[in-house]
């Protein structure tokens, strides 16, 4: 049995055993805290019995080499969170003035495509916008990597132009968290605009 450790070709934290056998440290020590919350007892010997169980089921029934492809870029990071914090403040107090005026709001639901394709970015920055009080992603497409959003004010001409605007902005800093750089690249370059209602 050989280990192999800071091998480029394996995720983080792992080190390759033998042949086609990896073990992945997150994930023996999330098993191993299961095993000790199954025991209700916190204690040396259920943390290391925990730790061989975890091994032992990583070497019987291993998991498929996944990579996801997330990037950790804190500056990125504190960017997106003042980014969401601020945007749901100003969202907020723009969805609370829509609630007390009477005029009514033509809604309409936008077709905003991506500049990235990858799964994980198009899921997080669906996230991202989803959790603004102002935006609501009713439809993610993957094919072409599309997000369908709901907007309120559809009758301003410069409501849908904020509004893709708006997401490619969430994109942008999103793939600056957590994209690799061939994905930094793409949202460097200004973004398609077609696109439109629906």
């Amino acid at each position: 049995m050989t280990l192999k450790f800071r091998d480029p070709e394996l995720p983080p934290l792992s080190c390759a055993v033998g042949h086609g056998r990896v073990l992945e440290l997150p994930l023996i020590t999330w098993l191993a805290v299961v095993w000790v919350l199954l025991w209700g007892n916190l204690s040396w010997a259920n943390v290391i019995t925990g730790f061989a169980v975890a091994v032992v089921l990583c070497l019987l029934f291993p998991l498929p080499s996944v990579d996801l492809g997330l990037r950790l870029h804190p500056l990125g990071i504190a960017r997106l969170v003042v980014h969401l914090l601020w945007d749901m403040y100003t969202s907020g107090l723009k969805v609370s003035r829509q609630m007390f005026d009477s005029r009514p709001y033509r809604a309409a639901v936008l077709a905003v495509p991506l500049r990235c394709r990858s799964d994980l970015m198009l899921t997080a920055t669906a996230v991202a916008v989803s959790n603004v009080p102002d935006g609501s992603v009713v439809e993610v497409r993957r094919s072409n990597a599309t997000l369908f959003v709901h907007i309120l004010e559809a009758d301003d001409p410069d409501a849908a132009d904020r509004a893709r605007r708006s997401v490619w902005r969430m994109e942008e800093l999103t793939v600056r968290a957590f994209g690799d750089r061939d994905e930094i690249a793409r949202v460097s370059r200004a973004p398609r605009p077609e696109g439109g209602g629906r």
